[in-house]
């Protein structure tokens, strides 16, 4: 494993505290958690921008490409 330091801010902190006790974790369990999360739904995030701006922003789209 890669050690590594992760800066936050006192209220990213907290909330990661409170986080990691509601769920009777460790704050390194639950941030390496939402890390191996976020990078796995990257792709389905990154796609579903992209939809939204095709549909919200057709018609703009539309002009532009002419």
């Amino acid at each position: 494993p890669m050690a590594m330091n992760l800066r936050l801010t006192d209220a990213e902190s907290d909330a990661l505290r409170a986080k990691a006790e509601q769920e009777g974790r460790s704050m390194q369990e639950v941030a390496r958690t939402a890390i191996a999360q976020y990078v796995s739904d990257r792709q389905q995030r990154l796609q579903g921008a992209i939809q939204r701006v095709r549909t919200e922003d057709r018609e703009l789209l539309e002009r532009l490409s002419k």
